[in-house]
């Protein structure tokens, strides 16, 4: 099928900037709805024979990542000093068609009804912006549902005593459970806890033309050869492009939305493969570009009318950045467990989700069962163990031996963690970098380190022969990347309405993980893109009814 080619000089209903889990399905649900679509993406589009497996190229070279050298970032966690360069972008997504869903370990959590109203139930706390969302899980829950059926989740419903409510059944099985599933079943249940099968974003069987999991053991950091991770690359971009309606516009990097007199967007200012500037006309755009990028792209958006970065009138565009914190421990066991094979994760525990108000702290969150890769595992070596000689061997050759529990769990929204622009440092193409300011609020801390220990104890009833707690400290970078263009339903303390449009430009919106209002407790992918079918279900609705 020959791919749709617009010029920029057409005027096309909706650009939309960044096709990962959200731009995806934003593009197949406006061209479905008879829409004339761009997508634009900053990096290349690779078929599936071109991802690799190349740790080293994926890990630690920026393969498919933001490269630090050409897209550089500076971090500081005291808003009142400079920002420093540092080796490792703090922020870290992919730049292909299929953004961070190309890349992502795939878990796929529903949140739960508390997740949306916390700050009611709780009341507040100080020195934070927790807040309620909204929107209501119920709103929400055909949107899970809608992910699970189009995109594609493996998982078995009912699995959990804590699963919040459904309208439907997954529509694959479960993955095969692994070495660390077996293990870490047996020692949650023996410690009086309720592992379940873990909701993957993965095919278990083959689905609607993909082929099934083949188990190569590299899914967490890299794309998927055989296509049966749930990438949008696979999934919703192939359906947007089926319409006749969207095109995929690759290597265009988005640098700033053009604005007119009347305070409409007029469309975006992008880079294309030769970095010369182009102008892409439409009459709306939606941004997708993920948590850090969104704000970035607003504030360089800056006009006369709006000073302080486009659709900023709160002056919250960039503020409340939240990532996840964790906690867990690594251990060894008398077998091989040979964890390099299969997908990263089969089996999990939702038994501390919610807040206890007796741990005296905010905190909740759930515990997987998974390994390190190969070269992760001989570059952290704990402390204590030789870094050469017999006994950095004895180490590395442990490898299969081993397993970890890790933790995934909240990030209050403060509002000194934030993502701006450095007052300095620019990006390979000119453009001001971003300049990401964080510190963890204590209550993170301690429930990360609350899950560490319920790690450690879980790996011990299991039989583990050695186990090292892992280190819980103040977070430096995160893939999770969420709530700097928050939602709300007044003008003052939020970006967007609860359908995603800015309150101050109203052909202007967005949708990614700066729209979250709270971090949840990990895994924000399966509630990104239950919004992103609830947005584009709506501004479709919008666009028949002209109100855009």
């Amino acid at each position: 099928m020959a791919t749709r080619k617009y010029k920029t000089s057409q005027t096309v209903d909706f650009v939309i900037v960044g096709s990962g889990a959200a731009g995806g399905i934003m593009a197949r649900e406006l061209s479905r709805a008879g829409h004339s679509v761009v997508l634009m993406e900053q990096g290349p589009r690779m078929a599936p024979g071109q991802f690799e497996h190349d740790e080293l190229k994926y890990r630690q070279l920026s393969g498919i990542t933001n490269n630090p050298v050409q897209n550089p970032q500076t971090f500081r966690n005291d808003p009142s000093k400079p920002g420093v360069r540092e080796a490792r972008n703090s922020l870290t997504y992919a730049r292909v068609v299929g953004g961070s869903s190309s890349h992502f370990t795939a878990n796929f959590w529903r949140r739960h009804p508390i997740d949306f109203h916390e700050r009611s139930v709780l009341g507040p706390i100080s020195g934070t912006g927790f807040a309620d969302w909204p929107i209501s899980y119920e709103e929400l829950e055909p949107y899970y549902t809608k992910v699970e059926w189009e995109v594609g989740v493996s998982g078995l419903a009912g699995a959990s005593p804590f699963d919040p409510p459904r309208s439907k059944a997954y529509p694959m099985p479960p993955l095969p459970v692994k070495s660390s599933g077996v293990l870490f079943e047996r020692g949650a249940r023996k410690i009086g806890l309720h592992p379940f099968p873990a909701p993957m974003a993965i095919t278990s069987v083959p689905y609607k033309g993909r082929a099934a999991c083949v188990q190569c053991g590299l899914c967490n950091g890299f794309g998927c050869e055989v296509m049966a991770k749930s990438s949008s690359v696979w999934t919703m971009i192939p359906e947007a492009e089926a319409t006749g309606r969207c095109e995929v516009r690759p290597e265009s990097y988005v640098f700033r939305v053009g604005m007119n007199a009347k305070g409409r967007a007029t469309g975006v200012h992008y880079f294309d493969a030769a970095k010369q500037e182009q102008f892409q006309k439409a009459k709306a755009v939606v941004v997708c570009a993920n948590g850090s990028e969104t704000p970035r792209l607003l504030l360089n958006s800056a006009t006369n009318a709006f000073p302080q970065g486009l659709a900023n009138s709160s002056g919250i565009v960039g503020k409340y950045l939240m990532f996840n914190q964790g906690g867990g421990a690594q251990a060894l066991f008398e077998h091989p467990l040979n964890e390099y094979k299969g997908v990263a994760v089969t089996r999990i525990l939702h038994d501390f989700y919610d807040v206890d108000p007796k741990r005296g702290y905010y905190g909740g969150g759930g515990l997987d069962a998974r390994a390190a890769a190969p070269l992760g595992w001989g570059q952290n070596v704990p402390s204590g163990v030789p870094r050469w000689g017999d006994g950095f061997k004895d180490y590395l050759e442990a490898y299969t031996r081993s397993m970890s529990v890790s933790g995934h769990s909240t990030s209050l929204a403060l509002e000194t963690n934030r993502v701006d622009l450095d007052p300095q440092l620019k990006d390979a193409w000119g453009v001001p970098a971003m300049r990401v300011t964080y510190k963890d609020h204590p209550d993170d801390l301690k429930f990360a380190a609350f899950l560490r220990d319920r790690a450690v104890e879980i790996l011990d009833a299991a039989g583990a022969k050695m186990i090292e707690a892992g280190d819980v400290n103040e977070k430096r970078n995160s893939v999770h990347l969420l709530g700097t263009c928050r939602m709300g339903d007044a003008p003052k303390s939020s970006v967007i309405d609860k359908y995603h449009r800015t309150h101050d430009v109203r052909n202007l919106f967005l949708c990614d993980g700066s729209s979250l209002v709270t971090s949840g407790r990990g895994q924000p992918t399966m509630t990104i893109e239950a919004l992103a079918f609830r947005a584009g279900e709506h501004i479709a609705k919008f666009a028949r009814a002209n109100e855009i």
